[in-house]
Parts: C-alpha cells; structure tokens; sequence
C-alpha cells in the first residue's frame, strides 16, 4: 500500500485578498515540491465536496448553510478580523473537508496506507459555532467525526503540531472522553488558549505550549514526555495530524525555532505510535505555515515520512 495525496484546484481558487498570509502561493509551492520524482509513488486523489450533512456532524447546520448562503458572488467577504472569503471559497471549503473524509475512507479500507491533505483554508482554529482565523470549517474534526459515523469507529485521536492552538477542535472534542486532542503550540501567541489547565472532560486534551524561541529541544522533550505517552494511552483507533509548519523558525507569523529535521522526527514518532495502536491509521491535512520555502520543504519531508511509515 502507499501513501494518498488529496487535493482539489478550488483550493487554490480560494482568495483572501493581497497581502494575507493565508494565500494561495501556500499550496502552489506545497503541490510544486510534491511533483518532484521522489513523490512519484503518491496515489493522487481529487478531493470529493464534503456533503452538508459530513459536515454538520461538528457545525450545527444552521451554521454551515449560512456559512455557505453567504459567501460573497463577487469581491470579498470579512468573516471576522483574520478570516476573509471570495467566490471561490464555498467551493474550496467544502473540497477541504470533503478531501479529509474521503481520505478516511480510503485508509479504513486499506486502499491506501495513510494520506496527506494538500488543502486550504486551514480549518483547526474553527470552533463549531465560530469561524476564525483564517479557518471556515473544522476539516479535521469533520474527518473524525467521518471515521465515527461511517466506520463505526469510537476513538479518534488529533495530533496537532502548528504553532497556534487549535482551539476549535479543542472545542469540538473537549466534551466527548472518546475524542483526544493533543498539541504543541507557542504561547502565549493568539488565539490565547490552549493553557496545560484545558484537559477536557476526563483528561482527554492535552496541550503542552512552548515559550516564544523554544526550539527543537523543548519541542522534542513536549513530544515525548506529554504527547506521546498520553496518545498511546489513548489507544486511538485512528489518528488525525493537523499539520501546520508554522512553527519553523523561518516562519514569519510566530516565533518558535523548529527546524526541518523536527517535522521528519516528529512524523515518524506520530508513525511508530499509529503502528502501535491502530495498525498505522493516519491522515494529516495542511493546516499554517506561511514562510514558503519552509512550508514546501517540511511538507515534502512530512509526506516522505508518511511514505516511509
């Protein structure tokens, strides 16, 4: 079995206006480092639109359909202070969230052995209720909540590496002791949360943030001695990665000093725990990282890590 990549053109179609990070050049760069000979073996996928009713599984659909009703038919729409849309923008976020779920699907058969999603908007800062930061839909809550419904599958676990908390999936699994949700995330840093007190309702969230310059040492040393331990005590039956690369010190929008060797070790530790619990059941789907020489190289040694898996 090999690795799946899934992506759509839309998600390129999605504008937030000159001079925003989140922009489009993102997952230029990302798909142009995943056309090098070395990825020749990907199974490529064109990412299927997530139904109204896969995503309402996390945001009420009140919530989706007037998310939806009111994307902008020309020009530009602020959804709040950071997250603008366009056109194109109902059409990607729904091939976001369509790219996770199908992923999913395509693991628990066994057609493929893992997946990477080469999807934008990100989706982690959006809380059920709440879009933000650049985020619209919860992608990768949205899978999760794929691998339980379809697949019957109870526990679901995120790992999350990008430099920002992921309060939205926080949110959307605090309640639930069969969802687990980890990260690493500098703080403080926005949205503000994310604070080692959050540990859902039965120890289920684990965050372990990292001071502004903490480095490939304090990352490591979260990893295995927080995260870790406490996914494999977990015992997921699927792992999800929000894969944000935000967190290299090349990147403009934070000031954690991570470096490329750290997203190789830290996708082979996320491997070796996925082959311990869930027979090596993994799908990551891009999140931040706005440095693009940085983002496209750590993409490339993340998905070659998945490869390697």
């Amino acid at each position: 079995m090999t690795t799946a990549l899934y992506t759509h053109e839309s998600c390129l179609r999605h504008d937030p206006g000159r001079g925003h990070p989140e922009s489009p050049d993102r997952l230029k760069v990302v798909l142009s480092a995943l056309e090098e000979d070395s990825f020749s073996a990907l199974a490529r996928y064109e990412a299927p639109r997530a139904t109204i009713e896969q995503i309402a599984r996390i945001h009420p659909i009140d919530h989706v359909t007037q998310i939806l009703e009111g994307m902008p038919e020309q020009g530009y729409a602020r959804i709040d202070a950071d997250t603008v849309v366009s056109p194109a923008s109902g059409e990607a976020v729904l091939r976001a969230a369509g790219a996770v779920c199908a992923a999913v699907d395509n693991v628990v058969a066994g057609t493929v052995k893992n997946a990477f999603c080469a999807i934008r908007p990100p989706g982690h800062h959006a809380e059920p209720t709440i879009p933000m930061g650049f985020c619209v839909f919860n992608s990768i809550a949205v899978g999760a909540a794929q691998a339980r419904s379809r697949h019957g599958m109870e526990r679901i676990a995120v790992v999350d590496f990008d430099v920002h908390h992921g309060n939205g999936t926080q949110a959307a699994f605090q309640n639930d002791p069969n969802l687990f949700y980890a990260s690493t995330h500098q703080s403080p840093l926005y949205p503000g949360t994310g604070s080692p007190r959050e540990t859902g309702i039965r120890n289920n969230i684990v965050n372990a943030p990292l001071p502004p310059g903490a480095g490939s040492d304090l990352f490591r040393e979260a990893m295995t001695l927080r995260v870790l331990p406490a996914l494999q005590r977990f015992a997921p039956e699927f792992l999800l990665v929000s894969a944000g690369f935000d967190a290299h010190r090349d990147d403009p929008l934070a000031g954690l000093r991570l470096t490329d060797d750290d997203y190789r070790w830290v996708t082979g530790e996320l491997a070796r725990v996925a082959d311990i619990c869930c027979g090596g059941r993994i799908v990551s789907a891009l999140e931040g990282g706005y440095d693009l020489d940085a983002l496209a190289r750590c993409v490339s040694i993340h998905v070659q890590g998945l490869m390697q898996a």
